[in-house]
């Protein structure tokens, strides 16, 4: 069979990375279809997925608008001359190449504002997989799996962590260090949205900085740290993971990674002008989790990352807390594979058909996660 995967965005790329390599090594043919966004060529090149680029874009709001015709005219021929069996993707990239193609396009997406893209995909995709969580209903194809879609790569069967990581970052050994991460809200489902500003991005730093080495990773490349206390998160991206699991603290005001930072056991605090009534659905399970602070308000955030930092158990129960809850989500990998090679078909283990309010399921494991298989 043949499958065509769209990865316009990093998160793209880890979503679908392993159900690519299993389906190529179980003799199927694969293309991704790859946008220049951040850093998603660079994690394309490092899993030596089998990519072909249909353009670029950058992280203002009018960067995707501007580029938009110049990469439909690019993905139209290239999926027609590949001619798949079935397309995945997040949007409407991948439900528009999938009536170009007559092939079935199944998205799989977690996020409940971007509602234009909702409006453009929906008559056109075959079938919705989203998480458990996702509070919005998109039509009889929609499906839900328990579990996030950072489960595809982050699910403890899958991922473990580097021990090494501190080596790359130039840490000591047993080094404490706080990972910042600060969004460009420069999509266009982040029009009117904003995060922390530049004044509150460097008391984070200057805070955190009198108790552990503090890395940033500035999504929009607007801060400048060289008169702060602080490093610039420069090392490969394919490490972000390793760096997220061996942090002790994680602050962010972007969505992908304070869910990453959730699912490896990780303190997290998001704050962002998402927060609040209305929040995505993935948030206020992990809040209700107790994995993740969700706070509109900096003097929280700036509270509760010091108090992780002050007391070492606040770590620790996390981490137990994320043990006991993880283990009872789906590989989604295991999902996207069996969909993949049932011709688009939803009747697979791990989908049903979406519920909104699920009951929330206790871990199916016989024994709870432990140290040794995270």
């Amino acid at each position: 069979m043949r499958f065509v995967f769209f990865a316009n965005t990093p998160a793209h790329v880890h979503l679908y990375k392993h159900a690519v390599d299993r389906l190529e090594r179980a003799g199927h043919d694969v293309l991704v279809m790859g946008r220049d966004y951040g850093c998603t060529v660079a994690l394309l090149d490092r899993y030596e997925l089998p990519y072909r680029l249909y353009g670029s874009c950058g992280t203002t709001k009018g960067s995707l608008f501007r580029n938009l015709p110049g990469h439909y005219a690019r993905i139209v021929p290239a999926v027609r001359a590949f001619d798949p069996d079935v397309i995945f993707g997040v949007g409407a990239y991948a439900a528009h190449a999938g009536v170009v193609t007559g092939a079935p396009a199944v998205l799989v997406l977690d996020s409940e504002p971007t509602s234009l893209d909702h409006a453009v995909s929906r008559p056109f995709a075959s079938a919705f997989l989203t998480p458990h969580t996702f509070g919005k209903d998109l039509g009889e194809n929609h499906y839900q799996f328990h579990g996030f879609c950072e489960t595809a790569y982050l699910h403890p069967d899958t991922f473990r962590p580097n021990p090494g990581i501190r080596e790359p970052l130039g840490l000591e050994p047993d080094e404490e260090f706080v990972l910042l991460r600060f969004n460009a809200f420069g999509s266009h489902h982040d029009v009117g949205q904003s995060g922390f500003s530049p004044d509150q991005r460097r008391r984070l730093i200057e805070t955190f900085a009198d108790h552990a080495a503090v890395f940033v990773s500035d999504e929009g490349g607007t801060l400048d740290l060289d008169s702060l206390p602080a490093r610039e998160f420069d090392v490969h991206p394919a490490l972000l993971h390793d760096a997220l699991s061996a942090a002790r603290l994680v602050v962010t005001d972007t969505q992908t990674v304070c869910t990453e930072a959730a699912l490896l056991g990780t303190p997290v605090v998001r704050s962002n002008s998402f927060v609040g009534d209305g929040d995505m659905g993935n948030f206020t399970e992990l809040e209700r989790q107790d994995l993740v602070v969700n706070t509109a308000d900096f003097e929280t955030v700036i509270s509760t990352g010091v108090d992780v930092l002050l007391d070492e158990s606040i770590g620790e129960a996390w981490r137990r807390r994320r043990n006991e809850y993880v283990g009872g989500l789906v590989d989604l990998t295991d999902v996207i594979v069996a969909v993949a090679q049932a011709g688009g078909g939803t009747a697979v283990a791990g989908l049903e058909r979406w519920r909104g309010e699920t009951e929330r399921r206790r871990s199916d494991r016989s024994t709870p996660l432990t140290e040794e298989s995270t």
